[in-house]
């Protein structure tokens, strides 16, 4: 991987995503928790997913309780902090006419460890967020 400044912004969707994702943040912190279930049906059940507690753990963050925004679900603040870094650079960007960016020399071995990687977090995620179901069940 190669860092660079490149002169146009290559990656002008990934920062609509992450303002969307902080505007989402700061309404969590401002408002609270929704008021409406966004849970999907086997959480009812007792099934938790990989994005089970995601939105009071990036409400957590936002609040600046790290530890319990961790015990509620990594991934809230791993998707706070992605979406201000993305937002800082995009900002970098603006003021000085340069984006930073990045080339992946990709290869197939890097490819297909990439996706085992990817694949063995998820479900290590969602075993995880099984094992903490009364957690996530209680405050729902």
């Amino acid at each position: 991987m190669r860092l660079y400044l490149a002169p146009t912004d290559r990656h002008r969707s990934v920062t609509w995503v992450a303002a969307l994702g902080a505007a989402a943040s700061l309404a969590l912190l401002t408002f609270g928790l929704p008021p409406i279930d966004l849970h999907p049906p086997w959480h009812h059940l007792g099934l938790m997913d990989p994005l089970c507690g995601g939105t009071r753990s990036a409400r957590l963050t936002m609040e600046g309780d790290l530890a319990e925004a961790w015990r509620y679900n990594p991934l809230g603040i791993a998707a706070v902090l992605a979406a201000f870094a993305t937002l800082g650079r995009a900002a970098l960007g603006v003021v000085s006419g340069r984006w930073v960016d990045a080339h992946v020399r990709s290869t197939r071995t890097a490819t297909r460890t990439l996706w085992t990687l990817a694949a063995s977090t998820f479900i290590a995620l969602w075993v995880r967020q099984q094992l903490i179901a009364d957690l996530l069940v209680q405050q729902a």
